[in-house]
């Protein structure tokens, strides 16, 4: 079959990136972009349908289409539970979470935990923590992943392709914003949805007509073929090449709890800490939500998100599965140089089982569609990446040194951060060619466990128990991270045996017997009894410290009364300060006035303030009731009855649905 592209694809290609420069240029032109409530909340005006794109868009990365998808081509739909556990972690956002981030007026979830706690290291700890998960896990992930599907459809240069994808991406998040992303998340969801439909009914057909199994059914004829799926090699000789042979659950997303590869104990509370913390506490899903216009368009986000999930299981599980089926000797090779020979990884290469369909069964023109779709997922969530690391650096991190830094100069750290963020991205791609591809989800899944479980207990107390105190949280984070950096360790210093060598498995017992998921369980609940414990015996904030900033505060009508130090943020802090100003005025500094600038002068201070995200229209006075407003309305909660109860309806259904998937693949 042909494996190339076609010029129908490569212009279909090229209208796609046309088309999504040309909308993240355009948002760089709406109001609200010169300042840093409309760079990084999108001015708050943000409707539904983006938001809830958004959200999907910035989770469906390329790690899905060849982490997902591989997955499930090597070990059956187990591996769904990571996309349908997000519905209950979205709700929880809508309906639990965001409240309180809201409330208290945060733009950046480290803002949140300095109002919260108090004290400044702990506000920096998760910053800076937060910045070395995107770049060890989130871009270079997207990266790799990336440049896997680019290796396989366009035999480029991967440092070309990647820093080509990287530069169009780093152009319209560096000078758009937030807005930017969102709307260009947006277009791109449609065309992810859209390209892996059209794949997903591709493969029912060819499924159908190739296997002849028009009689029985695609489903239950998909079972038999996929469980009979096996190389030569595997076939022929079972016991030494027995990690080419389909597990026996493959279809079941519950496993056993010792064997399986996704443990039930583990699916149902490891996964949940990850889960918790990445939907409901992340700063790049939560910054989405938060630059809502109103709680309900932020609720009705959350739930457009999580249907959107619901699809994951049609869109890259039964396609990976059936890419083994179709392509058995390449996707479910064992013999570790055929599998080089293959797709350049001894390892396996249940990676390549999406590329290879999108190649191979899509006619003309579709391919250069599913491409799109496939760089659109890459491109939409390194934006989402980039955008919220710039949020954490400007406003959590350079604000905490520089307190009176002007608001250009804040905007101009941002857009540094990102071409900071892209260089260093580039710079990381030799390491990221020596990593074994054949365990990437599951490598990107043991990180976040070893990491993540003290962040959401963190999280999970300082909402519902007042009595946590930044003391606790604060040693009961680095006594976890300790925990959690040996296990890391140790698990990525010993390996498990390469399928077909015939080594004995040398591993420590805490490392073959403890499954990832298993150890962040484990590991949350070290976290939970180590902040219980200190938190106990140390000194708690008083009530009035605690206003608008936990579950059972969110709708106190008074601020909470912090400290100078505490209160740093750079939008509305002068209000809870008690000063009568009668104007506010956001001071630039210029030489010259634009009257004695001369005409070439003049253009190039337009093009720099263009680039920079300043906003000369920013320097307008404000009264102080039209501050006292805006901030009414940035930590507002209402809601219309109706729509609230149509919106309370909506998410029991979509809790019920989900719920019953579960059981019956279960």
């Amino acid at each position: 079959m042909a494996e190339n592209l076609f010029l129908e694809d490569y212009i279909t290609l090229g209208v796609y990136f046309c088309i999504v420069l040309a909308v993240g240029l355009w948002s760089t032109f709406r109001p609200n972009k010169g300042n840093a409530k409309g760079y990084f909340l999108a001015g708050k005006t943000m409707h539904w349908i983006p938001i809830g794109a958004s959200i999907y868009a910035s989770n469906i990365g390329a790690p899905m289409f060849i982490g997902l998808a591989g997955s499930a081509a090597g070990s059956g739909i187990a591996v769904t539970i990571y996309e349908w556990h997000a519905v209950f972690f979205l709700i929880l956002l809508g309906w639990v979470f965001l409240p309180v981030y809201v409330s208290c007026g945060a733009y950046t979830i480290p803002e949140w935990v300095k109002k919260r706690f108090g004290g400044r290291r702990l506000r920096m700890y998760v910053s800076f923590l937060a910045l070395l998960g995107y770049i060890l896990c989130n871009i270079s992930g997207e990266i790799y992943t990336g440049a896997i599907f680019l290796q396989q459809m366009l035999e480029w240069n991967i440092y070309l392709c990647v820093s080509i994808i990287l530069g169009v991406t780093a152009i319209y998040t560096t000078v758009g914003g937030l807005a930017s992303v969102i709307y260009t998340d947006t277009l791109q969801t449609v065309i992810l949805i859209i390209g892996a439909t059209v794949l997903f009914f591709m493969c029912e057909y060819t499924c159908n007509i190739t296997l002849a199994i028009i009689e029985v059914g695609g489903y239950a004829a998909m079972e038999t073929k996929f469980m009979n799926a096996m190389s030569n090699e595997t076939r022929y000789n079972r016991s030494y090449y027995s990690c080419g042979v389909p597990p026996a659950d493959s279809f079941h997303i519950f496993r056993d709890a010792v064997t399986g590869d996704i443990p039930w104990p583990g699916a149902l509370l490891g996964l949940s800490t990850l889960g918790l913390y990445g939907w409901g506490q992340d700063q790049i899903i939560v910054q989405r939500t938060l630059s809502a216009r109103n709680m309900v368009h932020a609720k009705a986000g959350t739930l457009l998100g999580a249907v959107l999930k619901l699809t994951g299981f049609l869109l890259f599980v039964i396609p990976g599965m059936i890419s083994r089926i179709l392509y058995t000797e390449e996707v479910a090779c064992s013999d570790p140089d055929k599998c080089m020979a293959f797709c350049n990884n001894k390892s396996g290469c249940t990676n390549i089982a999406y590329p290879l369909m999108v190649l191979r069964l899509l006619p003309k023109g579709f391919r250069g569609l599913m491409l799109a779709a496939l760089l659109a997922a890459l491109m939409s969530t390194l934006t989402s990446i980039l955008n919220s690391a710039s949020s954490i650096m400007t406003l959590d991190i350079w604000h905490q040194f520089r307190k009176k830094a002007s608001q250009s100069e804040l905007m101009i750290v941002g857009r540094v951060t990102v071409l900071v963020l892209i260089a260093l991205s580039i710079l990381w791609l030799p390491i990221l060619q020596q990593t074994q591809g054949g365990r990437f989800w599951f490598y990107v899944q043991s990180v976040r466990s070893y990491l993540i479980p003290p962040l959401c207990m963190m999280f999970l107390l300082g909402l519902f128990w007042k009595r946590t105190t930044e003391q606790g949280v604060f040693w009961g984070l680095m006594l976890s991270i300790v925990v959690g950096f040996v296990r890391m360790v140790l698990d990525f210093s010993f390996l498990a045996p390469a399928c077909g060598s015939n080594e004995v498995d040398a591993r420590p017992e805490i490392i073959s017997k403890v499954d990832f998921l298993h150890f962040a369980t484990i590991l949350a609940l070290f976290a939970t009894i180590a902040m219980v414990v200190i938190s106990l015996c140390t000194q708690p904030r008083t009530e009035k410290q605690l206003h608008r900033l936990t579950w059972w505060t969110k709708d106190d009508k008074a601020e909470p009364e912090l400290t100078d130090d505490e209160d740093e943020e750079v939008h509305m802090s002068f209000l809870k300060k008690g000063k009568e100003f009668e104007t506010m005025q956001i001071q630039e500094n210029s030489q010259t006035t634009e009257n004695d600038e001369a005409g070439e002068q003049r253009l190039k201070t337009k093009c720099r303030n263009w680039v920079c995200g300043i906003d000369e229209d920013a320097k307008q006075a404000m009264t102080t009731q039209e501050l006292k407003e805006i901030r009414r309305k940035m930590t507002s909660l209402e809601e219309d009855s109706k729509m609230k109860i149509i919106l309370n309806a909506s998410a029991i259904v979509i809790i019920i649905l989900t719920i019953v998937l579960l059981v019956y693949f279960g």
